[in-house]
């Protein structure tokens, strides 16, 4: 490994919907991935080697207490905003629909057809929908208060049953999916 080359810090937790891993950059958080182990290790090798060229990833998990630490407060639903910087890396468009996803409070939902709307592209509907899917730090960007125009909830990269939570913790899971 070339001396020199970028720290990337990662660290696990525990959660209400699973173990997550976690990645920090010298920026801010760029990586949440829903699972543990070898194969979310993995993945995230192969993301940040996309992303950001080669890293050194080195377990931190002091690092990134500030950010298990508010991830705990939202899951026991003491918190509805995270103060996190994030690092997103992927293209103009994708980190557009990012940053509108974040304009997204908590405990409200949008469609996907009215986020394009918002950024001015009534037509970029299933666009929206790809970037949605790609978001790299799921539950701090929230890519779960997205649905579908008809208040369905469509695709999420953690699952729907997590989607569903995320919703109902928040308190604006629609009518038609309340059991």
């Amino acid at each position: 490994m070339a001396s020199g080359s970028r720290v990337v810090a990662w660290s696990e937790m525990d959660s209400p919907v699973g173990p997550l891993t976690l990645a920090w950059s010298s920026i801010g958080l760029c990586r949440l991935e829903f699972g543990n182990g070898e194969s979310s290790l993995m993945s995230l090798k192969v993301w940040l080697k996309e992303w950001l060229g080669t890293v050194r990833l080195e377990r931190n998990d002091v690092e990134l207490a500030p950010v298990i630490h508010q991830l705990q407060e939202y899951f026991e639903g003491n918190r509805r905003e995270f103060h996190i910087p994030v690092d997103l890396h992927g293209t103009s468009f994708q980190k557009l629909v990012w940053h509108k996803l974040q304009e997204i409070p908590y405990g409200e939902v949008r469609a996907y057809k009215e986020i394009a709307l918002e950024m001015g592209a009534p037509k970029a509907v299933r666009a929206v929908g790809g970037a949605n899917n790609k978001n790299p730090v799921s539950i701090i960007v929230p890519c779960h208060r997205v649905i579908g125009s008809n208040g369905s909830l469509v695709g999420y990269g953690g699952g729907l049953k997590i989607k569903e939570y995320l919703l109902q913790l928040e308190g604006s899971l629609p009518r038609e999916e309340r059991a």
